[in-house]
């Protein structure tokens, strides 16, 4: 009998303060906290929509989805999550479903992880 071994992909999510730094200063501070707090609202909404598309949606509506997820992590400096759905979104484009189904893991992962990243940091009070 062979042995199994099991994979646990540790990875640290790339969280960029600066961009928060930069949203408080344009935007005053209560409402930059404001514009995060929806985001991360935002980004856990779409990481679940995605997930159900990935099971039983078109791929288009998953790709766009995906496009809007990165865009709403740039803006609030959560690199890693950008570039995962990147990531996805290249596996969906190159029709390859194994590749897409690991990276989608991973995105579930990162996602995680960079929200509890960004919320761990303390750059705000809710």
């Amino acid at each position: 009998m062979k042995e199994v071994t099991y994979l646990a992909p540790a990875e640290r999510p790339a969280v960029d303060p600066a961009q928060i730094e930069t949203l408080c200063t344009d935007l005053g501070r209560p409402a930059a906290e404001d514009v995060v707090c929806r985001a991360m609202e935002e980004l856990a909404q779409r990481m679940c929509l995605i997930q159900t598309q990935a099971l039983k949606g078109p791929r288009e509506d998953m790709h766009k989805g995906l496009r809007a997820l990165a865009a709403i992590a740039d803006q609030i400096g959560l690199c890693s999550l950008s570039e995962v759905a990147h990531d996805v979104m290249a596996c969906i484009e190159l029709g390859d479903a194994v590749a897409e189904a690991a990276t989608l893991a991973r995105l579930a992962r990162v996602g995680e992880r960079s929200l509890t990243e960004l919320w761990d940091l303390n750059e705000f009070t809710v």
